[in-house]
């Protein structure tokens, strides 16, 4: 066994959240519970009792009922609470006064707080706006938004009528917007009149034009003004300037209670396989795992500001707004992170006195290549926590992070994604973080790592990152999918009663466990997951391209997307084509799809039915064998992907 980065301190079982919970538990549920595997072992065998008592504990606003778990072994099937009746917003908003909620910086320059007491007001402002415009529960409303404020009073405003939310960050291009909120339908959105990145305005209004005519269902477009204060509605017909719009004699809401899983978010996945699939969470299984992350494993409380660098569009950003039940500040960053220097992030840390602070993998590496030092450069007194998610978070990354940035704070690794707005594995302030591995399996999460055969892995055998057991945070439903095929085709069609996660994994000697990258053919560059079909969509529309393949590959610590093309008879990759394609790809998704190599090959490899192997091609790439041989139409194909001198450079 190595030894440890990091150690709990002597006293942390009496001062954490976890410590506090496993002594509630002891004193009300099971007097045997003294330590954190007890408690662990207390969530798998007796998941009712854990849940109840967790809703008790974390005092859930609204009404429980008796009935915890129904269909308990169906896995879909199983509903949690079903008596219960509560609100998602009422519980992020029930801390008052003047501390702050919000914190918010951009990389403009501009910087705004608003105590519980202003963003309750604000939040009121627009739920009785939305009312007036007719907005009921289960209606849909979005926004395409940077990270401001008003995207969580937006947010906060929908779900306290019951309405259901879904945001798309700003530097989707049209067709990824439409992909995404044309399924969703919403009567209202949300925009700004442009955002900057990296020193460079991108204006949002001529797109949102377009957005409208392509989803008629949209009755109203609200502009918020971000970088101009001043900022019109563009002309955009259906629209109306946020402070026009919010009701200012508003100053109370009506929160509605509906049941435990209704919807309050539409998330979208990457779109690997089609048009991005609408991921609906309910209220309350959100919530409710929410609070069990984000107090008992990451030991968040009222004294805690906390900080992930997110878009939008990534659920960490629903992750970290949920911070705002526990009493905590929210610090919001809109822009790069590396702007206008590669140490901004730290500069923000230090100047906003950040405890917990989360990042993706990527921006640890990409610190540690700049030669930054920031223990030496800034002053993280307040910083306890660290996050990392994304990708995978290499041994090197952990070396540096202890060396440079701090040495006794809590790198925690995690790692779950949209499909559960939360984790299967993650962080304890109760046990030791060793290097390169994530500290433990969430709390009543069954996580099991499973062969292909479906027996179960041995200690440090890798294999699939399976849930064995219903948890309340599981979709409740794919919007528009009738039948549940998508969803049950999604998680469960691998291991029958089984969540199949789609990522590979180890669990080590230490109980930790080890991720090496999705098992499917997601790409992550960046730590950003984004699916292969968005970026066919756009190449596929170029004349001289009559198909293509595209794949992650490892590349210096990250993952880097990689596009192989078949073109038209006398048709050449030459570099204006080279450049119309990334051209095409950024402006209609974001600039993470942009493939940063493409290569013209003659043929690209299909199965007997048809369907492009990725798979395939990335094994080839890696040198792996190819464990599908036997299932393609013209396995001659991937001779020509086989030691590209390409791919060296």
């Amino acid at each position: 066994m190595s030894k440890p980065l990091w150690n709990p301190p002597p006293q942390s079982a009496e001062t954490c959240e976890l410590g506090k919970f496993i002594r509630y538990v002891a004193l009300h549920v099971d007097d045997t519970i003294d330590d954190y595997p007890a408690l662990q072992a207390f969530a798998l065998q007796q998941p009712t009792q854990f849940w109840k008592a967790s809703w008790d504990y974390f005092q859930v606003i609204g009404e429980r009922g008796d009935v915890v778990l129904e269909n308990a072994d169906q896995m879909p099937g199983a509903r949690w609470f079903p008596q219960a009746r509560l609100n998602f917003a009422e519980n992020l908003l029930r801390h008052r006064g003047g501390r702050d909620a919000i914190s918010f910086t951009s990389e403009t320059g501009s910087n705004r707080t608003l105590s519980h007491d202003e963003l309750y007001t604000e939040v009121a402002r627009t739920a009785q706006a939305l009312r007036a415009h007719g907005i009921r529960a289960g209606d849909r409303v979005a926004g395409f938004l940077p990270n401001l404020p008003e995207t969580i009073i937006a947010m906060l405003a929908t779900t306290s009528i019951g309405a259901v939310w879904s945001s798309v960050s700003p530097d989707f291009g049209t067709s990824g917007v439409v992909d995404r909120l044309g399924q969703v339908k919403p009567r209202i959105l949300f925009c700004t009149d442009a955002y900057q990145y990296n020193g460079k305005r991108f204006d949002c209004l001529e797109r949102v034009r377009e957005i409208r005519k392509q989803i008629p269902a949209i009755e109203q477009v609200v502009v918020i003004p971000y970088l101009d204060d001043e900022a019109s509605t563009g002309g955009l017909e259906y629209a109306i300037s946020y402070a026009e719009f919010t009701d200012k004699q508003a100053d109370s809401i009506e929160f509605e209670r509906l049941p435990f899983d209704h919807p309050v978010y539409i998330m979208f996945s990457s779109g690997t396989t089609g048009v991005p699939k609408c991921i609906t969470h309910g209220a309350g299984g959100t919530l409710l795992q929410h609070f069990k992350e984000l107090a008992l494993h990451t030991d968040v409380g009222p004294q805690d500001r906390v900080f992930y660098f997110t878009t939008c569009g990534w659920m960490m950003w629903n992750w970290l707004v949920s911070n705002l039940a526990l009493g905590a500040t929210v610090v919001l960053f809109e822009g790069s992170p590396f702007y206008p220097a590669p140490d901004a992030m730290f500069g923000l840390a230090e100047k906003q006195a950040i405890s917990i602070f989360g990042t993706g993998a990527k921006m640890i590496s990409s610190w540690e290549k700049a030669g930054l030092k920031p223990r030496q450069s800034h002053d993280l007194a307040a910083m306890r926590v660290m996050l990392s998610t994304g990708s995978v978070l290499s041994p090197e990354s952990f070396d540096f992070v202890y060396r440079e940035i701090k040495p006794d704070l809590r790198l925690s690794s995690i790692s779950g994604g949209t499909d559960i707005i939360s984790c299967f594995v993650g962080g304890n302030p109760l046990l030791p973080v060793y290097r390169g591995e994530i500290q433990c399996a969430g709390l009543g999460m069954d996580v099991r790592v499973l062969r292909d055969d479906g027996s179960e892995a041995d200690v440090d055998e890798a294999g699939e990152l399976c849930c064995m057991a219903p948890f309340p945070s599981m979709p409740v439903f794919f919007w528009g999918d009738e039948d549940g095929s998508r969803y049950r085709e999604a998680y469960f069609e691998r291991f029958e009663g089984v969540w199949a996660h789609g990522d590979y994994i180890k669990r080590t000697t230490n109980d930790g466990y080890v991720i090496f990258g999705r098992s499917d053919a997601t790409l992550n560059p960046g730590g950003v997951r984004i699916g292969t079909a968005e970026i066919y969509r756009q190449v596929e529309a170029i004349d001289e391209v009559l198909e293509a393949v595209c794949i992650g590959q490892d590349w210096d610590d990250d993952v880097r997307v990689v596009l192989f093309v078949k073109l038209r008879e006398g048709a050449d990759l030459d570099d204006a084509l080279r450049q119309r394609i990334r051209s095409e790809v950024r402006a209609n998704t974001t600039p993470r799809h942009v493939p940063a190599v493409i290569i013209q090959v003659p043929d690209i490899p299909r199965t007997v039915s048809g369907k492009i192997t990725e798979l395939a091609v990335r094994d080839v790439i890696h040198g792996r064998a190819i464990k599908n041989a036997g299932a393609l139409a013209n396995p001659e194909a991937l001779d020509h992907f086989r030691n590209l001198p390409e791919l060296r450079s």
